[in-house]
């Protein structure tokens, strides 16, 4: 697939004649972009469009915000937890865009510390010059339970220790969101986290429904890879699952993969968490690429027909885009509408950077996915640059 610039942030220009599909009902027509920012959308009969105005026409194809992925180990055959460096990041960008994804939570599983301290300066550095693309970074773990490690590292899972609770608390302006285990750490920990502006995410937990509400109110706001890796909803027991399906503010992502959970799980959790509810990818690296072994957590994993798994069948990660979480989701019954939001404005509410992106209005973030009807990407907004793809 070939990419060709239409237009560079340096322009003013708008985007005009497409489907919108932007997660509500409003009428929309013209999108104006100048620099890395959306500066007025609607109906172009209601707008003063300047005259000489370049404008792009998009030939009745869909447009959507661009889609947000919180959870992204690698991709396009990088991984994050591999090679640390900004590099990666430009790897897993470009791959993202063919995929609609135009932010990502570059997501680090369980490390030493120093892998975690180098993830922190890497993605500093990134946003520096590409705020718009990464919002922040995910760590997940290495506080997790060991008896839910699914394919992390066993020796490197451990408990927190007060000074890199810490350091992680005075680098909040980097971390976006931390994945624990709540029983295993101690306590104080989700306060602190939580009180520096990190969100704090519930997996690789055997919690019980008390221990997961009970970190709810210390500050916890969401839950990873829901119904993977974490305490079951149970008849008497209700486990992690119960506690998010039961409460009223915990988010959570959901990978709609078709090996992760079935689709009526996919339906059900949707019906109970409407807007709660996010999708991710948990991709590694043969995600946008026809790769079949890759290097994961130290061992050899395989990818066939979608799925990633190593020898003795566990799971690690996905091949998933945001493209066929969101398709995925539309084929399984979700609505339209719905499924969008679950891939950009739910997920930049769940990690506070929905004043940014994660709409289509004045003010965010130029980042726009461009799609046909049958989900194939065609294009993309990515800070104010226009590519189409063929």
């Amino acid at each position: 697939m070939s990419a060709t610039v239409v237009t560079s942030p340096q322009n003013v220009y708008a985007v005009v004649n497409f489907n919108p599909l932007t997660g509500h009902c409003e009428p929309m027509d013209t999108v104006i972009i100048k620099g890395d920012r959306i500066v007025a959308a609607g109906l172009a009969a209601h707008m003063a469009l300047p005259a000489g105005l370049q404008q792009v026409d998009l030939q009745g194809l869909t447009l959507s915000p661009g889609f947000i992925d919180l959870q992204l180990n690698g991709c396009g055959g990088v991984l994050f937890n591999s090679d640390i460096t900004v590099d990666t990041l430009d790897t897993m960008h470009a791959a993202n865009l063919r995929s609609g994804c135009t932010a990502f939570l570059p997501t680090l599983i369980t490390c030493s510390d120093d892998d975690m301290r180098q993830a922190i300066n890497v993605v500093r550095e990134y946003r520096t010059v590409y705020p718009q693309r990464v919002p922040g970074l995910h760590l997940e773990g290495p506080y997790l339970n060991p008896e839910r490690k699914g394919i992390h590292e066993a020796n490197f899972i451990r408990r927190p220790t007060p000074d890199m609770i810490d350091y992680l608390c005075a680098n909040a302006d980097v971390i976006a969101m931390v994945t624990l285990a709540p029983e295993v750490c101690p306590a104080g920990t989700v306060e602190a986290l939580s009180s520096a502006g990190i969100v704090v995410s519930l997996g690789h937990t055997n919690a019980t429904c008390a221990q997961a509400k009970a970190a709810e109110t210390a500050g916890a706001s969401f839950a990873t890879h829901l119904h993977n890796a974490m305490s079951p909803l149970g008849s008497r027991e209700p486990g992690v699952v119960g506690a998010v399906f039961d409460s009223h503010r915990l988010g959570a992502g959901i990978i709609a993969d078709g090996h992760h959970l079935s689709w009526e799980n996919l339906r059900i959790a949707q019906r109970l968490m409407a807007d709660r509810l996010v999708l991710v990818t948990d991709a590694t690296t043969p995600a946008g690429t026809d790769m079949e072994t890759f290097a994961f957590a130290g061992q050899t994993i395989y990818h066939r027909d979608g799925k990633c798994s190593n020898a003795d069948g566990t799971l690690a990660g996905s091949a998933l885009t945001m493209m066929a979480a969101v398709s995925n989701s539309i084929r399984a019954g979700i609505e339209p509408q719905a499924a969008i939001r679950m891939a950009t404005i739910n997920a930049a509410r769940a990690i506070h950077v929905h004043q940014q992106m994660g709409s289509i209005a004045a003010g965010q973030f130029a980042n726009l996915a461009i799609f046909d009807d049958g989900f194939t990407v065609r294009g993309s907004v990515s800070g104010g640059e226009l590519k189409l793809y063929s």
